[in-house]
């Protein structure tokens, strides 16, 4: 099969032919038809994940057809429209047992500690556990653009931060996922202030539902200027980004029992972090919840609500790319994150 195969960090993923996927006996054999590219792969790509080895394909925002089912699994079929989390749980442990699979010890994650869907096809262990099957009213676009982001940023607003109608929402990075929040926050009747520093970004947090920008260049204090724009400060702050500075930013932001919940994930020297503990955390009394995707029995309520049209992802993907120029979407991740969602749906050039 044709895939995108990375040989050496930060170079030009090659366009490779590479042997297909073994269909896992619990598992199946996805044809992907179309793959997000997410701020998680620029990371990959440049070797900040332990988990990748090389030579690696990346990929873990995927949509497709099962091609191939193993003899163990029995609630999927050959022809089935499916996803899948980014984070696939064993299914027996306690943690999946209880409905915890981000947390599984035995976790496997698609696209970092195995091949991923950057490729024309994907095996996904477990898949009557993990696998999601993907309605009708959801194109293989949509799904791809969702990815890690729309169910990561659901879960981390309905279930992690409980964000009530009419409460302030600051999100803190408007790529892919800092949209994705600013759709459901809409969608969930909060109050919603977007805060970038690229003008086009807040251009498009505005068309997702934003009722307030902050364009935070060249500003001192952005959590003063955000407790000023919201009355107080926010119920809840989210950072979408996962670097220090935006991280301070977003705690800063909230007003007293504020709800921090941290999407974007910290790499590097941003992973460890000076908490102003005393002054904020014990002073506001803050909470502060981590945030790590969305298991399968979360899908759902998230599809329902796009079946009822109450969450419209039209306009969250902006550009469709070939899987050959998927180097030069990692490229421009290195500086301000573009706005809106690539999406690679040419599988084969």
């Amino acid at each position: 099969m044709k895939a995108a195969l990375l040989e050496t960090y930060r170079a030009e993923p090659k366009l490779a032919n590479v042997p297909d996927p073994a269909c896992p006996r619990d598992g199946v054999i996805v044809g992907v038809r179309a793959c997000g590219v997410c701020r998680s792969d620029h990371h990959a790509w440049q070797g900040a994940d332990p988990d990748v080895e090389l030579p690696h394909v990346m990929g873990h925002e995927f949509s497709g057809e099962v091609i191939e089912v193993g003899a163990d699994c029995h609630r999927f079929q050959v022809g089935d429209r499916v996803t899948a989390p980014f984070i696939l749980g064993c299914g027996h442990c306690p943690d999946c047992q209880t409905g915890q699979p981000t947390v599984c010890n035995k976790q496997q994650v698609i696209g970092f500690s195995f091949w991923g869907a950057f490729a024309e096809a994907v095996a996904i262990p477990h898949a009557d556990y993990n696998l999601v099957r993907l309605p009708e009213a959801v194109s293989f676009e949509d799904a791809a653009g969702m990815g890690c982001r729309v169910t990561t940023a659901w879960r981390a607003l309905t279930d992690r931060a409980g964000l009530k109608p009419g409460e302030w929402v600051v999100v803190h990075g408007c790529g892919g996922v800092g949209l994705s929040a600013i759709l459901i926050a809409a969608a969930l009747g909060a109050r919603i202030l977007a805060v970038d520093v690229s003008e086009d970004a807040l251009t498009q947090a505005r068309l997702m539902g934003a009722n307030e920008t902050l364009n935070a260049s060249g500003i001192g204090d952005v959590g003063a200027v955000v407790r000023d724009m919201t009355e107080g400060g926010a119920h809840v702050s989210l950072d979408a980004l996962g670097v220090s500075a935006t991280f301070d930013n977003t705690l800063r932001s909230l007003r007293k029992l504020g709800r921090h919940i941290q999407v974007g994930m910290p790499v590097g020297d941003h992973a460890a972090v000076t908490l102003p503990l005393l002054e904020l955390v014990y002073a506001r009394q803050l909470s502060l919840h981590g945030m790590r995707g969305l298991g399968a029995t979360g899908f759902p309520a998230l599809f329902d609500m796009i079946s009822a049209g109450r969450l419209n992802l039209g306009g969250l993907v902006t550009r469709s790319l070939s899987l050959s120029q998927l180097g030069n979407a990692l490229r421009e991740m290195d500086g301000t994150q573009p706005a809106g969602v690539t999406v690679i749906n040419r599988m084969t050039v």
